[in-house]
């Protein structure tokens, strides 16, 4: 008998074996499923082969067969286009063939033509002969009648033409010379007029006073100081004579320098203001009012070429403009003037068809030579075009700026424009002043000069001396000698008298007839 150990190893190994035997029959049957899986794939990756080789073959089949219509047509195109152009060729060579034709048909044409023009030449050649003959034959009588050559008669027909030709020319030059004067004067009127019209300017004229007005009375004392040592003081720190009269609340600045005249005002005002008024105070005020006031020139000037629109001006010439607020000429305010004459120069100089921008520069800067730091014994015309020229102005500015008095040559276009617009600002009514004495002389002078001639009855200066009416007797002169009269009068005014503007003569001649009826 087995005994229980052996009976254990035996069951062991049955199992053992049982196990062995299970794990071969599974592995065989794995073996044989993925075989059969393997199978599979393989017949159906060659069935997916196949389907895909088939359709490949049928794409590329509809490929060839697109390509092979595609050539097919593009074949027809080629051999319609070449059918095309052969037809085109085939008619072009008998359109050839046909002007080739007509060609020698229009070749044999014109041989006949040119044969008969030779005819024709042969015929003109032998008339032309014969012309020749008899020209010479009567130019033979004509210079034996004549008693001249040929060449004489060419001579004296060329200078009697070209005498005519010269009277000719000489009238028809004094035709066009009358209608450009007439014309010149007509534009240049109308410029001028229209410059003056679109200016607008004003009339007001500066006094050599100035009056400091005062609340009261009480303030004139205080002003005088004791023993009028505060008005020495004030008087010689300005250089302005004060006048402190019976006049009530107001004091009187005396004196030629505007400048001077509107510190001593300021100063004037700051101490009364104040308060407190003496000696050392009115200096400290004097020469504060003084660096303010320089300031201010400064300022007026830079506003003045900014109001022109006028660029790059050297500040030492914009400290000059500012300057010529305090200046005056014949009572004309130095600075509106040239503002005046700037405006003037530009609208000129547009309808000119020159450069406003530099004609307004010439036209504020023409007068700078009135307000110089210095004295120097020059004429203003030229301080100024030298003042110009130092502070790198362009040279055509600056001969405009020295030629407005005619002092220096004109040399530029710039220049003529501004002489013109100063006369016209400084000549216009209202300007600028003149004394009474002066100004009555002067009339008077006008009327005393047109009656010294023989026939004048009476005369007459009106419009400011600006017009002469000359009356003269019916009986003592004729109609053409009144022009005559005119000229000469017109002549001597210009020669022998001093007046701004012009002076319009007017010679006035009329006949009256005078009854009664009884």
């Amino acid at each position: 008998m087995f005994s229980l150990t052996n009976l254990i190893i035996v069951a062991i190994v049955a199992a053992v074996l049982a196990a062995a035997i299970a794990a071969g029959v599974t592995l065989m049957l794995q073996r044989r499923m993925a075989g059969t899986r393997a199978k599979l794939i393989l017949d159906d990756a060659r069935r997916e082969a196949e389907d895909l080789k088939r359709d490949k073959v049928l794409e590329g089949r509809e490929e060839a067969l697109s390509i092979t219509s595609e050539a097919e047509k593009a074949a027809q195109q080629k051999m319609s286009k070449l059918q095309s152009t052969e037809a085109k060729m085939k008619q072009r060579e008998l359109q050839l063939n046909q002007q080739q034709s007509e060609n020698q048909r229009t070749r044999n044409e014109l041989d006949g033509v040119r044969q008969n023009l030779d005819a024709q030449q042969n015929v003109i050649n032998q008339r032309q002969q014969q012309l020749d003959e008899m020209h010479r034959q009567a130019q033979d009588l004509l210079e034996h009648i004549s008693g001249l050559s040929s060449d004489e008669a060419k001579e004296k027909l060329i200078q009697s033409l070209k005498d005519e030709a010269r009277t000719a020319a000489a009238a028809y030059i004094n035709d066009i010379m009358d209608d450009a004067k007439l014309t010149a004067n007509k534009e240049a009127k109308r410029i001028v007029v229209q410059s003056i019209q679109r200016v607008a300017t004003e009339t007001a004229i500066e006094n050599s006073v100035t009056v400091f007005h005062i609340d009261s009375d009480e303030i004139k004392g205080r002003i005088i100081g004791r023993e009028g040592r505060n008005i020495r003081a004030l008087e010689a720190a300005t250089g302005i004579e004060i006048i402190v009269d019976d006049t009530p609340e107001a004091i009187v600045l005396s004196g030629f320098d505007p400048v001077r005249r509107e510190i001593a005002r300021l100063a004037l005002h700051q101490l009364v203001a104040d308060g407190r008024i003496h000696p050392a105070r009115i200096e400290e005020v004097v020469a504060k009012v003084r660096k303010q006031l320089e300031q201010e020139i400064i300022e007026t000037g830079q506003r003045t070429a900014i109001d022109l629109g006028i660029h790059g001006l050297h500040p030492e010439l914009i400290r000059l403009v500012g300057k010529m607020k305090y200046r005056s000429s014949y009572g004309q305010n130095l600075l509106q003037h040239s503002r005046e004459t700037a405006n003037l120069c530009a609208v000129m100089a547009s309808e000119l068809g020159l450069n406003p921008k530099k004609a307004r520069r010439a036209g504020l800067l023409h007068d700078i030579g009135k307000v110089p730091d210095e004295e120097p014994e020059l004429p203003h015309a030229l301080l100024s075009m030298k003042l110009a020229e130092k502070y790198k102005e362009k040279p055509e500015i600056c001969n405009a700026i020295g030629a407005h008095h005619d002092e220096v040559e004109q040399t530029s276009l710039l220049a003529p424009i501004v002489q013109v617009c100063d006369a016209i600002s400084g000549a216009r009514p209202g300007a600028r002043r003149e004394i009474v004495e002066a100004y009555i002389k002067r009339l008077n002078d006008l009327e005393q000069l047109a009656m010294s001639y023989p026939g004048v009855i009476k005369t007459y200066a009106i419009q400011a001396g600006r017009e002469l009416r000359v009356i003269v007797g019916a009986d003592k002169i004729d109609d053409a000698e009144t022009e005559k009269l005119s000229s000469e009068i017109a002549r001597r005014i210009q020669d022998e008298m001093t007046y701004p503007g012009q002076v319009k003569i007017t010679v006035i001649r009329e006949t009256r007839s005078v009854s009664f009826a009884k």
